[in-house]
């Protein structure tokens, strides 16, 4: 029987329901996948990365397959062309993210000049900030330190030689790898504007050299733009605690003010969460009828507020236009990246203000009320206010919210994971690298990325994580991943341990935490590297995050910061597998680097490969490899996917044996 339309889009219930009641209403609302439908078929030439746009003598395209051109007007071949649209891409993704940290550092300013609705949060954090950019810190007031703290991660945007500080905090042999092949960062925006430069007509036209200067360019955001946006929003707004909160549709309110927050910068989102407390917002909403103001969030911004304050998710990339169309919604603010330009053509069928506050986006149909942190506090109030002003327009007869929410605990940072492993008084990596060189970890895996309409909601994310945890390797997630994840409980420290292989169990049982470990916006992969960085410092697995059991993956990747963050994981040594190819595939040289010569130069390399089980084996596979060429012994509890380990083991028949035999005395070890 086929799949109903509704199910093989997404495999969320929440979503699928309120497809379903689009569909039964007769609602001519046109989503995502409809216009995804109405492009195929797409552009084949275009999806192996054949077609080029950069001068006005094209556009020229490449056939790779029958007696067609070879070249491009001006003679550039296949790989050259790949390459430059490939390296575009990290160029805007880079831009992106580091614009985000560029605009976090610009608010730390104005806060430690005291000119602004913020202050410094996290005083032990500037400190220790100050201390490693060599900032004297002995009878400086935090604010000072801020002051210059901000400042000198600003000089790293426009740093014309050089290291970037950042960079300093990777293992020695990987840094020693990136001077070898020219491509340790020198300043974030100069490496942004080489990219350019290079691809512009008649200038770089060797596909390997074009593609280092890529490379250089995402260390930049990785190791540079990514990580200062991390460190600095700590230091304004707190640095995340470990806590509860739900997520999906059922999060949201029939009977109250329904603002949703979206996109990735989390300067206004802290003011509007402060905003909905404030007696006279909730005094405002009820003399409208409403209980009171909910707020709640997708995308990055939401895992932001997330972090820190337990702010509850509606959802991730895809459910922005069916968070509309639920007909609960009195406001969707918005601020950059990843917010559809479809919002405000949806909205017109129903009651929501798409509302627009950075003056980087700005959405034809919207309402847009300019962000300003002089007074972000005044304007987080006005919008809320008109959002309050608007529940009374809501229909009522139209209002679906599925009563489907998950439990979960997120606010996983790089120094309360290494609290929690090693304990309060004595924080330490060594009990994480101990778990990995016994075996109770067969390794770790940082799943990240987006939604794409092309595959199956949420299933690339949540399927390879499940596969995973089930042969005992412990996750790290950002952005929408940790949203899909969160949505089938698998942040939850009690629902996850049934997806678990016992040496997981083991740990996560002890420990407290969930198998699944939310680390924040997809800025916040620089968590990731560090952390990385951290195990590799602590000893006993190698001398560079390439020595480690341990992979990347983005399932469901869509965006070109997608691109930038896969190029600096494995720029910084990590097997990296996505569910969706580079626009690369009709370049056989590029192609071929990328998946294979690229591990040589910096120690990772690439994988495609949409399917998740298949993936899971690509990763479980590339893990026991590093195990073994660490001298590891096999992972302890080898269920169900053997691997490359089977003479060593007992049959997997045996070891499930023992494992329903233990799960008959505790049920919390079942299989």
């Amino acid at each position: 029987m086929a799949k109903s339309k509704a199910t093989s889009r997404s495999m969320d219930p929440a979503t699928q329901e309120v497809l379903r009641a689009l569909e039964k209403d007769g609602q001519a609302v046109d989503l995502s996948w409809d216009r995804c439908d109405a492009q195929q078929p797409q552009c084949g030439f275009g999806q192996l990365g054949l077609c080029c746009r950069h001068c006005a003598m094209g556009p020229c395209r490449i056939d790779p397959f029958g007696n067609g051109p070879k070249v491009g007007i001006c003679g550039a071949n296949a790989d050259v062309i790949a390459a430059r649209v490939l390296v575009r891409m990290i160029a805007a993704g880079a831009a992106a993210h580091s614009d985000h940290g560029r605009d976090v550092a610009h608010t730390l300013l104005e806060a430690a000049k005291g000119d602004s609705d913020y202050k410094v949060t996290d005083v032990e954090k500037v400190t220790k900030l100050a201390e490693e950019f060599g900032i004297a810190t002995e009878g400086a007031s935090p604010q000072d330190l801020a002051r210059q703290v901000a400042e000198r991660c600003f000089s790293e945007y426009g740093q014309q030689s050089g290291e970037l500080l950042f960079a300093q905090r990777a293992p020695e042999d990987q840094k020693k790898r990136w001077r070898l092949m020219n491509a340790m960062p020198r300043g974030i925006d100069r490496e942004i504007v080489e990219i350019m430069h290079r691809t512009h007509i008649g200038v770089d036209n060797e596909y390997k050299n074009i593609i280092g200067q890529g490379v250089r360019a995402a260390l930049g955001d990785g190791w540079g733009g990514s990580m200062c946006a991390t460190e600095l929003s700590d230091v304004l707004f707190g640095r995340p605690k470990p806590i509860r909160a739900r997520v999906n549709f059922g999060a949201m309110d029939p009977e109250s003010v329904n603002v949703i927050v979206h996109g990735h910068e989390p300067t206004l989102s802290e003011m509007l969460v402060a905003a909905a407390q404030d007696p006279a917002i909730i005094k405002a909403a009820q003399s409208k009828g409403a209980k009171g103001v909910v707020l709640s969030g997708i995308c990055c911004t939401a895992n932001e507020v997330l972090m820190r304050h337990g702010m509850p998710i509606a959802g991730n990339f895809l459910q922005q236009e069916l968070a509309v169309a639920t007909g609960a919604v009195e406001a969707i603010v918005v601020d950059v990246q990843c917010i559809m330009p479809s919002l405000p053509e949806v909205a017109k069928h129903y009651h929501t203000k798409i509302v627009s506050t950075s003056p980087k986006a700005k959405f034809e149909g919207a309402m847009h009320i300019q962000f300003d942190e002089h007074r972000a506090m005044e304007i987080a109030k006005d919008i809320l206010t008109a959002a309050i002003d608007n529940f009374p327009n809501r229909n009522r007869e139209i209002v679906h919210i599925p009563d489907i929410k998950n439990e979960l605990v997120a606010g996983f940072s790089t120094e309360n994971v290494y609290e929690f492993l090693g304990g309060r008084y004595r924080p330490s990596y060594r009990p994480l690298n101990d778990a990995v060189i016994s075996g109770r970890f067969r390794g770790a895996c940082a799943i990240v990325g987006c939604n794409n309409p092309k595959m199956r909601h949420d299933e690339g994310h949540v399927e390879l994580t499940k596969e995973l945890l089930a042969n005992d390797v412990i996750v790290v997630t950002t952005g929408c991943t940790a949203i899909a994840d969160a949505k089938y409980g698998l942040l939850d420290p009690k629902e996850s341990l049934q997806h678990c292989g016992h040496g997981i169990r083991e740990v996560c049982r002890a420990v407290g935490i969930p198998p699944v470990l939310h680390q924040g916006s997809c800025v916040d992969i620089s968590r990731i590297l560090v952390v990385l960085s951290n195990m590799v410092k602590e000893g006993g697995l190698g001398e560079s995050i390439a020595d480690l059991p341990a992979a990347g993956a983005a399932p469901e990747w869509m965006s070109e910061k997608a691109v930038s963050i896969g190029f600096y994981v494995a720029a910084s040594g990590a097997y990296t597998v996505l569910g969706v190819p580079f626009p690369v595939q009709g370049a056989k040289n590029l192609t071929e680097y990328l998946t294979n010569g690229m591990e040589k130069d910096y120690g990772g390399k690439f994988a495609f490969e949409p399917d998740p089980v298949k993936a899971s084996r690509l990763i479980l596979d590339h893990i026991d490899k590093k195990r073994q060429a660490l001298g590891l012994p096999a992972p302890m509890y080898p269920v169900p996917y053997l691997g490359i380990w089977p003479e060593s083991q007992k049959s997997e028949d045996q070891t499930k044996a023992e494992l329903e035999a233990q799960a008959k005395a505790d049920p919390m070890m079942a299989v």
